[in-house]
C-alpha cells in the first residue's frame, strides 16, 4: 500500500473529525464509515449544485442529478423509441443514466457530458443511440476481483478520510479480501458469497465477510451478507492471575538461560524488547499495536510524567488516550522505564516503518510469536482481559476502567467481564466476603466503643455529682 498524499478528496475531509470508535468493534467501524460516506455525499451534493448553476449560466438545457449513488443527465428530448407520447408533444423529460458514480471525478465527467448533450439539443442533431439508451452500460463486462483490487485503495479513500487509523483499517479489508478470494474470478455477488461458504472456521469467515462487505460497498456490488454478519461465540480464554503474569515475565529470563550460544549477535538482546512489551501490556492493558504506533517515548521517560501514564496515539484503533497503570509497582519491578528498552523500541519501529501496514502487522504478530516461544499458555490479548478483571476486583468504576482501556462501557461489561474463570469468581467473592467481615468487625468495634463511651460519661457524671455534694 502506498500513501497517495493529499488529493482533492482528502481536502474535502479537512473540516471533519471522524467519530471515535470507542468500542473498536465492527459496528463502531461501520458507523465511522457511514459518517464519512455521508460527509462526502454532502460535499458532492454541494458541488453538484454549483455545477448546475454553471450549466444554467451557460444556457445549457441539461441538468445533472444524483440518484442511488450515480449521476444522471436530466433534460427534455424527443420521445425515446418504444416510449408512448401520451401528451402528443413529441417530446418528454428524461433522466439519462450514463453509469457515472456520484463522486468528484464523476461530477467532472457528468459536466462534460451535459455540455455535449446540450450542444446536440441546441443544434437539433440529437438521436437516441446506445450511449443514451443505456445499452453501453448493459454491455459492459464485469471486472475481475483482481482488477477491482488494483482500484480498491483509490476508490475507498474517495469516501474515507485518510488517517493512519483508516489506512490500517483499509489494509485489513484489502489483505483479507485478497487472501480469501480468487483474483481471477469475476467480482459478482455469487462468486463472493461462495468464497465465504468455503471458509470452515467461524472467526475467519466472519472477518472475511467484514472485508468483502467493505469491498462491495466501495464498488457498489449488490450483495447480501446478513448470514455472515453475526459475531461468532467467543473462544475460551486462559486469563492469567497476577501471580501467573509475574511468573510469565520471568520466563523471558529463563529463555536466556536455555537458548544456548548459537545466537546471531545482531538479535541476541532482542528478547529484552519483547519482555518489555509483555510488561507494558500487563501494566496498562494495551492492545499490542498501541505500543508501536507513534509511541511518545519522551513522555514515558519524562520526569513530568508523575502519574506514569502511557500516551496512546490518536491514530490507534479507538483514538488517543492516556492509559493509567495497574499495578504501578510492576513498572519498577519489570524495569519498564529503562532507556535501553525504549531505544530498542525506537529502532524496531524505524526498521518496520509506521507507514508500512504489512510490516506493522508483522511487528504485532511478533509479540504473539514470543509468547509461544517462551512457553506461555495465554496470549497477548489475555493480558488486556486480565487488566479489566483486575480493575473490577479492585472496585475501579466501570466507566473509568473502560475509558482507560479505550473502549465503551458496553464492550467492557459484555466482552471483558465474561472471562471470569471459576478461580477469578472465587477470588472476587472471597474478597467481597473479606471486606464484609472487616466491615462487620469495624461495626462491632464501633458499637463497643459507643457503649464504653456512654459508661465513661456516666462515671464522669457520677464523680461530678459527688464533688458537688462534698462541696456543699
Amino acid at each position: 500500500m502506498h500513501n497517495q498524499g493529499e488529493d482533492k478528496y482528502q481536502q474535502y475531509f479537512a473540516d471533519m473529525e471522524p467519530l471515535p470508535s470507542t468500542d473498536g468493534s465492527f459496528l463502531g467501524s461501520c458507523l465511522q464509515s457511514q459518517q464519512q460516506r455521508e460527509h462526502m455525499r454532502a460535499k458532492v451534493l454541494a458541488e453538484l449544485e454549483k455545477l448546475n448553476m454553471r450549466l444554467k449560466s451557460a444556457k445549457t438545457r441539461v441538468t445533472v442529478r444524483e440518484s442511488n449513488g450515480s449521476l444522471q443527465l436530466r433534460t427534455t428530448l424527443p420521445i425515446k423509441p418504444g416510449d408512448k407520447d401520451s401528451r402528443g408533444t413529441g417530446r418528454k423529460q428524461y433522466n439519462i443514466s450514463l453509469n457515472i458514480p456520484a463522486n468528484l471525478d464523476g461530477l467532472k465527467t457528468a459536466e462534460e457530458e451535459a455540455h455535449e448533450l446540450g450542444k446536440l439539443i441546441a443544434r437539433k442533431t440529437f438521436t437516441w443511440n446506445d450511449k443514451y439508451l443505456g445499452n453501453q452500460a448493459i454491455k459492459k463486462d464485469v471486472l475481475t476481483i483482481s482488477e477491482l483490487l488494483e482500484k480498491f485503495e483509490t476508490e475507498y479513500f474517495k469516501n474515507h478520510k485518510r488517517t493512519k487509523k483508516s489506512e490500517h483499517t483499509f489494509y485489513y479489508y484489502y489483505s483479507r479480501t485478497k487472501r480469501f478470494t480468487n483474483p481471477q474470478h469475476l467480482a459478482t455477488a455469487d462468486n463472493l458469497v461462495s468464497v465465504l461458504e468455503k471458509i470452515d472456521k467461524d472467526w475467519a469467515r466472519y472477518n472475511a465477510a467484514r472485508a468483502i462487505s467493505a469491498f462491495c460497498v466501495t464498488f457498489k456490488i449488490d450483495i447480501d451478507l446478513s448470514n455472515y454478519s453475526k459475531m461468532p461465540e467467543k473462544n475460551s480464554r486462559n486469563i492469567p492471575s497476577d501471580e501467573e503474569i509475574i511468573a510469565g515475565f520471568f520466563r523471558f529470563d529463563e529463555y536466556l538461560d536455555k537458548r544456548g550460544n548459537q545466537v546471531n549477535k545482531n538479535v541476541k538482546d532482542s528478547w529484552q524488547l519483547w519482555r518489555w512489551t509483555y510488561g507494558m501490556l500487563a501494566v496498562f492493558g494495551l492492545r499490542p499495536r498501541e505500543l508501536f504506533i507513534y509511541p511518545d517515548i519522551d513522555w514515558w521517560l519524562s520526569q513530568e510524567n508523575l502519574d506514569l501514564t502511557w500516551k496512546v496515539h490518536k491514530d490507534c484503533k479507538t483514538g488517543g488516550r492516556q492509559a493509567l497503570p495497574l499495578h504501578k509497582q510492576w513498572i519498577d519491578e519489570f524495569d519498564l522505564r529503562n532507556p535501553k528498552h525504549l531505544e530498542m523500541l525506537a529502532e524496531a519501529i524505524n526498521k518496520k516503518n509506521n507507514n508500512n501496514h504489512a510490516e506493522m502487522t508483522a511487528l504485532t504478530q511478533r509479540v504473539s510469536w514470543w509468547f509461544r516461544k517462551i512457553g506461555l499458555d495465554f496470549k497477548p490479548y489475555d493480558l488486556r482481559h486480565a487488566w479489566a478483571i483486575r480493575a473490577h476486583l479492585l472496585r475501579i468504576p466501570i466507566k473509568a476502567a473502560a475509558d482507560n482501556l479505550g473502549h465503551s462501557v458496553q464492550v467492557h461489561t459484555q466482552t471483558y467481564q465474561r472471562w471470569f474463570s471459576l478461580d477469578m469468581r472465587k477470588l472476587a467473592i472471597n474478597q467481597a466476603l473479606s471486606k464484609r467481615s472487616e466491615f462487620e468487625e469495624i461495626k462491632e468495634d464501633n458499637t463497643r466503643l459507643r457503649v464504653e463511651n456512654e459508661r465513661l460519661k456516666m462515671e464522669v457524671e457520677k464523680l461530678r455529682m459527688e464533688l458537688v455534694y462534698r462541696g456543699s
